[in-house]
């Protein structure tokens, strides 16, 4: 879907980046709180991670291809967009499946997602920058850009290092009975 009008690109960009801040800003929460929700704490991970599969199946399955046949697309997929999209779909999956591995050892959804949200843009960079190099080569890199990706390393290390304490247990509550009579248990 372009979003936009002809007289230039808009800011539906924005827009799309800000859901998927929004929607990958929550995932860790509630991929972890459905985990817990399982009451299996062995095998709670790999039950929430099916239904993530489910879900992607219902949001990445069935809606584009509503999307598709509504838009009168042809059915033509050619070999190198299918295999770079399946990689794409499985380098996701692991990721996802990543994530929940490191609840499953005890890592925070706090913890584990800044550094999954802080790392992920350092390899995206690399990546890019590898596959497509800028213009005038690695030294047309301006600064700022080589800044932003230290920020963002040194951010996720912050994030580890002071990460918040667990909430403490509350004192559990006593219970006086007392009996007819006078007499406490």
């Amino acid at each position: 879907m372009e979003g936009g009008s002809s007289a230039g690109p808009g800011l539906a960009w924005l827009a799309y980046a800000l859901l998927t801040v929004a929607s990958w800003g929550v995932y860790g929460i509630f991929l972890h709180t459905g985990q817990v929700a399982m009451g299996d704490p062995i095998n709670g991970r790999y039950k929430a991670f099916l239904l993530v599969g489910v879900a992607y199946f219902i949001t990445a399955v069935l809606a584009p291809l509503i999307v598709l046949k509504y838009a009168g697309a042809t059915w033509s997929f050619p070999a190198r967009g299918v295999w770079f999209s399946l990689l794409a779909g499985i380098v996701g999956a692991v990721g996802a499946f990543g994530v929940l591995l490191a609840f499953g050892a005890k890592g925070s959804p706090a913890v584990v997602m800044s550094i999954v949200f802080a790392g992920a843009p350092v390899v995206n960079a690399v990546v890019a920058l590898s596959v497509h190099p800028p213009a005038g080569g690695f030294a047309a890199l301006r600064w700022q850009f080589l800044a932003g990706i230290l920020l963002a390393a040194v951010g996720g290390f912050l994030v580890t290092l002071y990460k918040p304490g667990p909430v403490p247990p509350q004192p559990q509550a006593t219970v006086r009975v007392v009996q007819p009579g006078g007499e406490t248990q």
